[in-house]
């Protein structure tokens, strides 16, 4: 069995470690878990690298636990957070938590009788009964004011403007996350807690309340926050956060944001977000160095992320979607993809709408009339007969031919393509 924070190390995993935690992994399996606010209904790319921590340690034969923070959801963590979060309701949340779960179970064994599947637990269980008098009488008193303004994550909010401030609900939030490993290690003998380098604060309240209760030691170890080569957010694009659901992110977008990451992410990355054996990651970088323009790294990195979220079928769907615009497809590819699929694709491309009782209809007033492909029909007429015309990806000779509705995909889509770049979609109403 590998060796867990061995195998994190040279991935390039580990921020933080508390003192005697790879001594304690030695002496046989051990549990930890990951806690996930669940704000929302998909996870995201930003999420990921904890997810593969709490994987590899599976892996290793340690049992994971995922926390979903059913309670702690309800207030908002206030870390690397520059203004209170809105607050979700039980409904809204137990909805979040299924979606998270199903998602999940796409990294981690929660369905075998091994004796390391993983579980899921969520802290509402425990803390929906937990009166506020109790918990501030057994909790609230272990730990000093001094100690808790003394993190990061508290002493951030505190100096910036007065009238942004912290209110008492966020300041609290150490301790409940403090007191779910406390629970934790008491009800299901969990002895680590994993998460990224904003979580240290909180992870270590935890430690410091088993310590205080109970005697013992815990552990805590942090994996950095993951950031782009030129400084910008990670799992960021211009339409916002890269989803793990596909009906958020499509796996197509999902397949080309990884593609599209630089030499020097895909080299990080790859170490981080795959399960691949050093040998194998070492081989490709090396390969890759030696002629970057074949983008060999990216498209390996983009296989396994693709793969192990959304499944083989969507990735072979991807790498097929990518030919559309950049390789030789053909119209029966085109009709191959689904609808959402297209649409991402071709996302941005100019559209027109065109009426469906105004066909079969000449292709020159087709795309010169009741379009605007073409400025004139003789500029259409040319450069059909110049072979520069495609419908659906197949090239359109005849100047006097018809569009037809047997061009039409989806019910609803034609395809028009002008020269080699330039393609535009005809939404046929």
């Amino acid at each position: 069995m590998k060796n867990f924070v061995e195998e994190l190390k040279w991935r390039g995993m580990i921020h933080d470690i508390t003192p005697g935690t790879e001594e304690e992994l030695a002496k046989g399996p051990m549990s930890a878990y990951v806690g996930i606010d669940p704000t929302g209904d998909s996870l995201h790319i930003g999420h990921l690298v904890s997810i593969m921590i709490l994987k590899h340690f599976q892996a290793c034969g340690n049992k994971p636990y995922a926390l979903v923070g059913g309670a702690t959801g309800m207030i908002g963590d206030p870390s690397m957070k520059s203004a209170e979060r809105n607050l979700l309701d039980e409904a809204t949340l137990a909805h979040n938590v299924a979606c998270i779960k199903a998602q999940l179970g796409r990294f981690l064994d929660f369905e075998s009788d091994a004796p390391n599947k993983a579980e899921l637990v969520n802290n509402y269980d425990w803390m929906k009964d937990y009166t506020f008098i109790n918990f501030t009488r057994d909790i609230g008193k272990l730990i000093t004011v001094n100690y808790m303004m003394s993190k990061d994550s508290v002493k951030k909010r505190l100096s910036r403007d007065s009238s942004e401030g912290m209110s008492f609900t966020e300041f609290t939030y150490q301790l409940l996350q403090g007191y779910d490993f406390l629970y934790l290690f008491q009800h299901n003998g969990v002895r680590l807690q994993l998460g990224g380098a904003d979580q240290w604060g909180n992870i270590t309240t935890g430690t410091e309340l088993i310590r205080k209760v109970l005697g013992k030691d815990a552990y805590a170890l942090t994996c950095p926050l993951i950031t782009k080569s030129d400084g910008g957010k990670f799992g960021k694009t211009e339409k916002g956060n890269i989803w793990l659901d596909p009906e958020r992110t499509t796996p197509y977008q999902f397949y080309q944001f990884w593609l599209n990451v630089s030499d020097d992410d895909a080299e990080r990355y790859i170490k981080i977000f795959t399960m691949l054996e050093r040998p194998v990651i070492e081989a490709a970088i090396e390969e890759h160095r030696a002629d970057p323009g074949r983008r060999t790294l990216q498209k390996l990195l983009a296989k396994e992320v693709t793969i192990m979220v959304h499944g083989e079928k969507e990735y072979e769907n991807a790498v097929a979607a990518s030919q559309m615009l950049f390789g030789k497809s053909t119209s029966e590819d085109l009709r191959k993809l689904d609808e959402r699929t297209f649409l991402a694709v071709f996302d941005g491309v100019p559209t027109f709408e065109i009426s469906k009782d105004k066909l079969p209809c000449p292709v020159q007033d087709f795309l010169a009339v009741e379009t605007a492909v073409f400025p004139s029909k003789g500029e259409a007429r040319k450069m059909i007969q110049g072979n520069g015309v495609s419908i659906n990806k197949d090239k359109f000779t005849d100047p006097a031919g018809q569009i037809t509705e047997a061009d039409i995909i989806d019910g609803k889509y034609i395809l028009a393509q002008k020269g080699k770049k330039d393609y535009y979609i005809i939404i046929v109403k």
